[in-house]
């Protein structure tokens, strides 16, 4: 067991539809990184950005962009994940991977579809929320519209981070910020949230605002809104051992039940 899980969140900007030259990009960022990390954490559609033309960039589970995150994360010996299109059955899917440094992989399928952009009538929702044990870590890895939805993201299962990948516009950023914060509170557990900077090819601005809070709901990073940025994070299972004792809110939680 980890007392400490060193997280490496990237925040950047996606070429559009071009899985290759995201790559790319994104291995110049991550080669960069000299501190030793644990968890290196990409936004959501990283190889593409937030398409509604699956089909033009969609990968299967043993694709090229899995071999190339199961390369990344043996040469750093660290987990990497993000989102990324996968087809399935004749499906798509928006999947977030999340890959051991020796290669086993878990992955989560968006539940929550974005319908204002239509993404509902293109990919196929997920069915099973995830929990990833990781370094002694519980681990719950959700996508983007995920965040509006409390209920999927309560924590029933004593995790202890909350990851969010996102290709969350700018115009609703107030919300992104919100949200994150509220889901580190209610869930008594570390939040981290990865977004996207830059302009898609749909006009649509994105601001980052990738930010990590803790149990408390007090942000613990740095990174600067905007622009592109990587930071590590260090995560504290004390911190979270102690407040979680000392404010014992998940024990009176209320049930629910999902359909």
């Amino acid at each position: 067991m980890s007392e400490t899980l060193n997280i490496a969140l990237i925040q950047t900007e996606l070429i559009w539809e071009h899985p290759e030259q995201n790559r790319a990009d994104l291995s110049k960022k991550i080669d960069a990184l000299i501190e030793e990390v644990d968890i290196i954490v990409l936004p959501e559609m990283f190889t593409s950005g937030f398409t509604m033309n699956p089909s033009r960039v969609a990968e299967t589970m043993q694709g090229e962009t899995i071999a190339w995150l199961k390369k990344v994360a043996a040469n750093k010996q660290a987990a990497i994940t993000g989102s990324m299109v996968i087809k399935e059955n004749d499906h798509y899917y928006n999947r977030m991977v999340f890959v051991h440094p020796k290669g086993a992989i878990d992955h989560y399928d968006k539940r929550h579809t974005f319908t204002y952009a239509g993404e509902d009538k293109v990919y196929t929702p997920g069915t099973k929320k995830i929990i990833v044990d990781y370094n002694g870590w519980k681990i719950c890895p959700l996508i983007c519209y995920d965040l509006r939805f409390p209920v999927w993201a309560r924590n029933v299962e004593a995790y202890d981070v909350l990851i969010y990948v996102a290709n969350w516009p700018a115009t609703r950023v107030v919300a992104w910020d919100t949200l994150l914060k509220a889901r580190a509170i209610e869930n008594m557990s570390y939040c981290v949230g990865v977004n996207r900077v830059g302009k898609d090819d749909n006009n649509h601005d994105y601001s980052g605002h990738s930010a990590v809070y803790d149990v408390l709901g007090n942000r613990i990073d740095n990174i600067p809104f905007d622009k592109e940025a990587v930071e590590i994070v260090t995560l504290k299972k004390e911190v979270l051992e102690h407040n979680r004792s000392k404010f014992n809110f998940l024990a009176d939680q209320d049930q629910f039940s999902i359909k």
